[in-house]
Parts: structure tokens; C-alpha cells; sequence
């Protein structure tokens, strides 16, 4: 069975796997004054689909990704199956061993305790870069994707508040306009969303997590707060998240089995 997944996070769209290539998603622009497109390919659209896999837990860390299954599942060739591996590489989401195969990159403690910190200062930064840029359609999908946060801590979704979290994160940081800035936050911040922990730590801190974003909003909207204010509320919020963050992840992993 050819898999379906979500390619936009807001609002939530699904579609299938295509042997035509390319395929073209519906883009908005920031000024909402007219459509553009870009064009997915079928290694984006199978990368894409293990990604999801992989953050949301489906797999773990170590797993292999078997290309023979795969293959079958989605109906495609090897070719571009492992060009999508060689993509999920390079983002650091699995390993590619010669004579091995490739595995889904397992994630340590170390790795979470050296990530938070780089990550609070270079998204802190960010902050305070966007603070002058940020449009009122920006602070508009802010308030939007808070509502979205709110409505599945509510049901108890805390995949898809996942989602929503990244999407409120990447709307301040995009509008960073320092485009190495915004590539290093990526590949920092996916490493903190694929594996299960991070589900779990939404589950536990929602409450918290809701009060801090609400804060971060208001602040963006106050025209007489400082940007170096943003910059130290959102670098103390992810600092302030790693305690808790490593709290979950033994709480949970006391319940696998070795």
C-alpha cells in the first residue's frame, strides 16, 4: 500500500506517493497577494514519507530501513529510494553504513544536552533578527498557530501539537531573513523532534509550553519591548526546556524493554 503523509503542517494536507515526477505542492507567498509553486519530487515525496516515520516514533533509533520492503510499499525502483536515504543523511536523521545498509540515527543524552544550548542562542538570535521584519501576516499565523497548539493539548494530541510548536518557531525564525541562521535552526531543531522523547515532553509540559509562546506573541506585538528582550525570553525559554526535556526521556525509557 502506497503511503500517505502531511507535506504542510498548516493547515493540515495529506497526499499520495506518485510515480510521475515531478509533482507540485500550493505555495502562499508572505504578501498573500497572488500563488506560486514549487515543484516535489519523488525522492522529496519518499524522504518526506520516512521522515514522518522516523518523528513520529514509528522509527526508532537503530531500526534499519530494508530498501526491498520499501520498495514494495511504495511502489518504486531502488534509484530513488536511495537518493531519499542520502537526503535523510544529510539532514541526520539516519546512517548510511557501507556493506551494512542504513539505519535510523539513534539519539543520546549527550547529543539532546549539547544540542539545547547552541540551539538557545542561535534561536534567541533569530528572535531579535525578526523582530524588526516580522509582518502583521506573521504575527496573525503566530496567533493562528497558537489556537492550533491550544486545540491539541485540548485533545491530547500531542503529535500534532508537535507540528503546530515547529510551525510557530519557524514563522519568527524564517523572518530572521539570515538564511545560514535559518538552515542551522533546522538541522537543530529536527534533532529534537525525531524521536518519541519529545511527544512525551509535550505531554508532560504543555502547560507550561502554552504560557511561555503566549508570552513570546505578546512580546512581538509590543512595539516599546526591546529585541534584545525577545531574544533573551525565547533563549531562557529553550534553555529552561532542556531539564525538563531530559526528565522525560528517562521517565520513558524506564518503560522499554531492553
Amino acid at each position: 500500500m502506497v503511503k500517505c503523509y502531511d507535506f504542510i503542517l498548516m493547515p493540515m494536507k495529506t497526499t499520495h506517493i506518485q510515480k510521475k515526477d515531478p509533482t507540485s505542492l500550493f505555495l502562499s507567498d508572505t504578501t498573500g497577494t497572488h500563488r506560486s509553486f514549487r515543484s516535489i519530487t519523488l525522492v522529496d515525496q519518499i524522504a518526506s514519507a520516512l521522515k514522518d516515520d522516523i518523528l513520529t516514533g514509528r522509527l526508532k533509533g537503530g531500526d534499519q530501513l530494508l530498501e526491498d520492503p520499501l520498495k514494495n510499499e511504495f511502489g518504486i525502483s531502488r534509484t530513488p529510494l536511495r537518493e531519499a536515504f542520502r537526503v535523510l543523511e544529510k539532514e541526520g536523521l539516519v546512517e548510511i553504513l557501507p556493506r551494512k545498509g542504513t539505519f535510523v540515527r539513534r539519539i543520546s543524552r549527550q547529543d539532546i544536552e549539547e544540542n539545547f544550548p547552541v540551539r538557545a542562542i542561535l534561536e534567541g538570535l533569530a528572535a531579535r533578527l525578526a523582530y524588526a521584519n516580522l509582518s502583521n501576516q506573521d504575527i496573525n499565523e503566530m496567533e493562528e498557530v497558537f489556537e492550533y497548539m491550544k486545540d491539541a493539548a485540548q485533545r491530547k494530541d500531542f503529535i500534532d501539537y508537535a507540528k503546530h510548536h515547529l510551525t510557530f518557531h519557524e514563522t519568527f525564525i524564517n523572518a530572521s531573513n539570515n538564511e545560514i541562521l535559518i538552515a542551522l535552526l533546522h538541522n537543530l531543531r529536527m534533532h529534537t523532534l525525531w524521536h518519541r522523547y519529545t511527544y512525551q515532553y509535550y505531554k508532560e509540559d504543555f502547560r507550561n509550553s502554552l504560557k511561555i509562546h503566549r508570552r513570546i506573541i505578546d512580546l512581538f506585538k509590543e512595539k516599546k519591548v526591546s529585541p534584545e528582550e525577545i531574544e533573551k525570553v525565547v533563549r531562557q525559554h529553550i534553555e529552561v526546556a532542556l531539564r525538563p526535556f531530559l526528565s522525560s526521556m528517562e521517565r520513558l525509557e524506564m518503560k522499554i524493554p531492553k
